[in-house]
């Protein structure tokens, strides 16, 4: 899946996460994806709700997303649990408006342990 490019592969891999987590679909903010490959870099504004996402500059985003071009490939399809361990590992960074930072890990906290609880009831 690396012959995408960089904003279609960004398009797919947040399509993807807010599938598993519907509860982000609402939120209201521009964020700003630095896709480092190589010696080049990518810039994605990515709109929300949407996502909305073209290959230009984002001098309102909240959010900026840090993230090389392979972790982003391997996150295209991943489950939220992978998308957890590969920011617990800095596989990729975020910073900006902090109130979006909380608000947006709560959300995937919340959405994975109801998944492991439901996967503890099915599991009998």
């Amino acid at each position: 899946m690396s012959n995408l490019d960089s904003r279609t592969a960004v398009e797919r891999a947040i399509t993807h996460l807010l599938a598993q987590v519907p509860a982000l679909k609402p939120l209201k903010l521009v964020a700003l994806a630095e896709v480092h490959g190589g010696r080049d870099v990518q810039l994605i504004r990515v709109e929300m709700p949407g996502p909305k996402v073209t290959k230009e500059l984002a001098p309102d985003a909240r959010v900026t997303l840090e993230i090389r071009r392979d972790v982003l490939n391997d996150l295209l399809e991943a489950d939220v649990k992978t998308w957890i361990r590969a920011w617990n590992t800095g596989r990729f960074k975020a910073h900006g408006v902090d109130q979006y930072l909380k608000l947006i890990g709560q959300v995937v906290a919340k959405t994975a342990a109801k998944g492991e609880g439901q996967r503890a009831k099915y599991s009998h």
